[in-house]
């Protein structure tokens, strides 16, 4: 955080320093134990001039000039950066109730009771971290998690009563037990192994996002066709399909909280860098800054997808070497090549273009980086990272600025592709217009 002294009696001297791009901010007054003015904006100095410079036009305006003795602020690059240091500040002032300040909400999630007899799932917005492997979110809303979970339930017979079960012969079960919807475990319809393979098929299910599921099932639809069995492979087809339409209703970011691991890239304050987030152990930590130098940078303002060489650090050319040969290829001059301009300009350009291992290696340093900020969160701040990760994931498309990445299948960051959302994500940086 930068920060400068402010002087009541002349606002315009210390409004002058500050810049007019995105930032978050804190007003602090002449007590110590007073409660500083915390907010975001996207114009530093406008938003201060007009909280701080008294206005004869505006007399109901807010006005903290009198009580205002120093400013602090944090330039940002992105929204989702500018959310994070605000509430982190906040979270500094307010303890817990920062969340209510910032309405961050805790998300909803999937819990499989795991450790009861007879498992089964139920939607809570307080997912356990002693059981993290076994809360599998997080969803949109409450609502979108409860249609997944009764989506979910109708591929499989897990019991849906909330019970805690003491089977009996004599019990009376429930409607879906008559339906055939659930094994009916509560009057020994039955056995506790037939149950336990039932519950772990569920369990593998909200773990791979359907995936165990689809596998077992392609597979075999697979050999039925193989065999000619037409009709049985057009049955298990028509699973697929009810599989696949379960699938969709979990988007991607859903997944145990336990191995919730995404990296973010969003534009930064710095014209050369791109900020680097990532979300690890329930916190989100970053940003940390990525350099663009060297890299090839789409060029989405010609309307194709040809790369071309970013413009940056070119060295300067002495004049004298080429003039009147400038774009006519080498000179001579007594037998010795002169470089022409354009010719040395490709070159350095050509030089400055980092080799694509030297990419690589920056972007994992980077995340190695920020993996190794190991400090334990708090409560407070657990939460209020996952909604935001949440509340700027679930943005509708043309509103969520910035990439996200996943783990692979190996457990690995994908490096190239990182690269490449770098790339655009630097692309549109380029071609943002400029404040100030």
């Amino acid at each position: 955080m930068e920060q400068i002294a402010f002087d009541p009696t002349n606002p315009k001297g210390a409004l002058a320093q500050l810049p007019a791009s995105a930032a978050v901010f804190a007003l602090y007054g002449a007590e110590a134990h007073a409660e500083p003015y915390i907010g975001r904006t996207p114009n530093l100095r406008g938003r201060l001039e007009r909280l701080l410079q008294p206005s004869v036009k505006h007399p109901r305006r807010l006005q903290l000039a009198g009580r205002v003795r120093r400013i602090e602020y944090r330039l940002t690059g992105s929204d989702f950066e500018s959310l994070l240091s605000q509430f982190a500040l906040l979270e500094k002032v307010y303890g817990p109730k920062a969340l209510e300040r910032m309405h961050l909400r805790a998300p909803a999630f999937i819990r499989y009771l795991g450790s009861n007899t007879y498992p089964r799932i139920v939607v809570t917005n307080r997912p356990s971290q002693r059981e993290a492997d076994w809360a599998y979110g997080p969803f949109a809303s409450r609502a979108a998690a409860e249609r997944f979970a009764d989506e979910a339930l109708k591929l499989f017979l897990l019991r849906r009563c909330t019970d805690d079960l003491d089977p009996n012969p004599a019990h009376p079960g429930c409607v879906y037990s008559e339906m055939k919807m659930c094994l009916a475990p509560c009057y020994q319809g039955c056995t506790d192994a037939r149950y336990g393979e039932e519950s772990a098929a569920v369990e593998r299910f909200l773990a791979t996002r359907g995936e165990s599921r689809l596998v077992t099932l392609k597979t075999e639809r697979d050999q039925a066709s193989a065999d000619l069995e037409f009709e049985t492979a057009a049955a298990l087809h028509a699973q697929v399909q009810k599989v696949e339409a379960v699938r969709a209703l979990a988007p991607e970011l859903v997944r145990p909280l336990s191995q919730l691991r995404a990296v973010m890239l969003q534009a930064s304050a710095q014209p050369d860098e791109v900020a680097v987030f990532l979300f690890e152990g329930g916190v989100l930590r970053g940003p940390a800054p990525f350099s663009t130098l060297g890299m090839r940078i789409q060029n989405e303002q010609s309307g194709s997808s040809s790369l071309f060489a970013q413009p940056l650090a070119i060295e300067a050319v002495p004049e004298e070497q080429g003039t009147g040969n400038r774009g006519q290829g080498s000179a001579t001059d007594g037998g010795t090549t002169v470089e022409t301009h354009d010719e040395a300009a490709v070159r350095v350009a050509a030089a400055a273009k980092a080799p694509r291992g030297l990419l690589e290696t920056r972007m994992e340093a980077v995340l190695a980086a920020l993996a190794a900020d190991s400090v334990a969160p708090s409560a407070t701040v657990r939460q209020g990272h996952l909604a935001l990760l949440k509340r700027w994931y679930y943005r509708p498309e043309v509103r969520r600025v910035g990439e996200i990445f996943f783990l692979d299948q190996e457990g690995h960051w994908p490096i190239k592709q990182l690269l490449r959302g770098a790339g655009r994500v630097a692309a549109k940086m380029l071609g943002a217009p400029q404040r100030g």
